[in-house]
């Protein structure tokens, strides 16, 4: 190999490297996001919640200097197989994860809105949604970086654990509202957060897709998927306490 080869090489090598790192920077924001934006959601916090909308344009940001670069590499660099799945999967990438952090933002809204009512029972079972999710995340970008398929192949399968709380929470508010109408509001607007996290979970779980293809050529097939809300109709009635004989 001669020298302008090896300059070519390393070339190559530190616009992947710097890549990489520019996704390994905005999953690591998207996590800060998600947990800031529940922690404001569970605290009632409205001033954290709004440093967590004011922070989506850092994402933003680095979503536009990962398609920069990538389209850059391509142009310049040609590169083939492999390495041309990798870019592309960081391309596509940095699209989801800003749409990540688009949730994050969403969530960090209501959580402001609900400071602001009576506070409700079932926000209890966010912040554990959160936490799967936040993991799910930081797991994929590992795989990632170590190019790793088993795990990112794990990660898909620790999407049903968010979808079996969005069911969960689904079902309390749904019956909550019923026996609490005058709470319908916070409840629709915890509802909404719920599907964010449940959504992130989907895209994290996209992610993961991308990254096992990068690394074998192949695509996950039969992802488990099991939010079944979409087929759920009410809770049973609730049942009126008979009257007493006079």
């Amino acid at each position: 190999m001669t020298e302008t080869d090896r300059h070519t090489v390393k070339s190559f090598d530190d616009d992947i490297g710097q890549l990489r790192a520019i996704i390994s920077r905005m999953g690591g924001l998207c996590e800060v996001q998600i947990a800031a934006a529940v922690d404001a959601l569970v605290t009632r916090n409205v001033d954290a919640a709004m440093r967590v909308v004011n922070d989506d344009k850092r994402i933003d940001a680095l979503e536009a200097e990962a398609e920069a670069l990538a389209v850059r590499i391509i142009a310049l660099r040609a590169p083939l197989a492999n390495d041309l799945r990798e870019i592309v999967a960081a391309l596509k990438m940095a699209g989801v994860l800003e749409r990540i952090g688009d949730y994050a933002k969403n969530i960090a809204k209501r959580a402001s809105v609900l400071a602001q009512a009576q506070p409700i029972e079932p926000v209890v079972i966010v912040p554990e949604m959160a936490r799967i999710v936040v993991g799910m995340i930081r797991d994929v970008l590992d795989a990632f970086v170590d190019r790793n398929a088993a795990l990112a192949q794990a990660v898909c399968e620790r999407d049903r654990g968010v979808d079996d709380f969005y069911n969960s929470l689904f079902r309390s508010l749904l019956t909550f509202m019923m026996e609490n109408p005058h709470y319908i509001t916070p409840s629709t607007h915890l509802l909404f957060v719920a599907k964010n996290l449940e959504r992130i979970g989907d895209h994290a779980t996209a992610i993961a897709e991308m990254v096992h293809y990068a690394v074998t050529g192949e695509h996950i097939v039969d992802r488990p998927k099991s939010d079944n809300t979409s087929t759920y109709t009410q809770p049973p009635a609730i049942a009126s306490k008979p009257e007493e004989s006079e």
